[in-house]
């Protein structure tokens, strides 16, 4: 009787330990955020926009729930582009005020919390398309509301667990659909405040998966550095695959990486599942929420964790630039 008594303790024991292990993010924490960031009601985000200020508020919201700590002294950085067509004419209306979010997990080991590690995606997009069936607004799920939400549930799954050595910069980027200008404009105030940064990966187009026989993503500028390898040999698996087309279309100067791979010279690359032949709707109408794969976000993100994890968490910095 005593060996069944001590037997049904150490299940429970052990089950109480199943149950308060953390997890990564689930379907239903993607899709909510989705459906907010996706929604008309932020009629497609546009920078300088209502939509992308409402946007913002979500975000920062989300990162105050998660403690995920403003960087700077609010989670904004703000800056200006000249234009013509602004959307802010309340003041001057060749001017564009702009504002990348930026929040930081600190990291736990008392020398490599110095080195940041930085995840990113941009939340604006382009306001407004052509119409379709009465149809206008460029809701901008895949592009790149679902790059957004990676970067996000990342930190939050840090700042949760605590598990990573080195710190965690989340940076959500504003104008990247003018040109890359908020995070042109971030990655030069980090140099110039001599960030320690180590790499970056941008989260641009995540919310579709690509056929059967293909890597489930891809990184841009694939052979600039190991990172790619880093991160399978990690994640148990290749979960991050070459795409031969990337450099045809010149993916890795077209994403948010790029300044920082310029002002940095770091590795810095762009992954997403995104191939230009399993999603008809880029600068679209119809880049809704309801054409998300939920399932496929979150198996994506959760392949994520421990790639990152042991990348961050690695004595000595694995990834390198390599010689082209």
């Amino acid at each position: 009787m005593k060996k069944i008594l001590a037997l049904l303790i150490l299940v429970s024991v052990l089950s109480c330990v199943t149950t308060n292990k953390s997890t990564g993010p689930s379907v239903k924490s993607i899709q909510e955020s989705m459906e907010y960031l996706a929604s008309d009601a932020l009629e497609g985000r546009a920078t300088g926009s209502i939509g992308i200020e409402k946007a913002a508020v979500y975000i920062e919201d989300f990162l105050k729930k998660n403690n995920i700590k403003p960087y700077f002294e609010t989670y904004r950085d703000n800056f200006e582009i000249e234009s013509k067509s602004s959307s802010d004419k309340s003041t001057d209306p060749n001017i564009i005020k702009g504002f990348n979010i930026v929040g930081v997990v600190e990291g736990n080991d008392p020398k490599l919390k110095s080195e940041f590690i930085l995840l990113g995606g941009h939340y604006d997009h382009i306001g407004f398309a052509k119409e379709v069936n009465g149809d206008s607004i460029a809701n901008g799920a895949n592009d790149d509301a679902s790059g957004t939400i990676a970067a996000m549930e990342l930190a939050a799954y840090f700042a949760k667990t605590k598990t990573n050595k080195r710190s965690i910069l989340v940076t959500l980027y504003a104008a990247e659909e003018l040109g890359l200008k908020g995070s042109t404009h971030l990655a030069k105030r980090l140099k110039k405040e001599k960030l320690n940064a180590y790499t970056m990966i941008n989260f641009e187009m995540i919310g579709v998966p690509r056929a059967a026989d293909q890597s489930m993503a891809y990184m841009s500028g694939f052979e600039r550095s190991n990172f790619a390898e880093t991160l399978n040999r990690y994640a148990g698996e290749e979960v991050v695959g070459f795409f031969p087309k990337a450099k045809e279309f010149n993916l890795f100067m077209r994403s948010d990486n790029f300044p920082f791979f310029s002002e940095f010279n770091i590795p810095a690359h762009a992954i997403s599942t995104f191939d230009f032949t399993n999603f008809e709707y880029y600068h679209h109408v119809d880049d809704e929420a309801d054409k998300m794969d939920y399932e496929h976000m979150t198996s994506f993100i959760n392949k994520m964790i421990p790639a990152f994890e042991g990348m961050m968490n690695a004595p000595t910095k694995e990834v390198i630039l390599k010689d082209e």
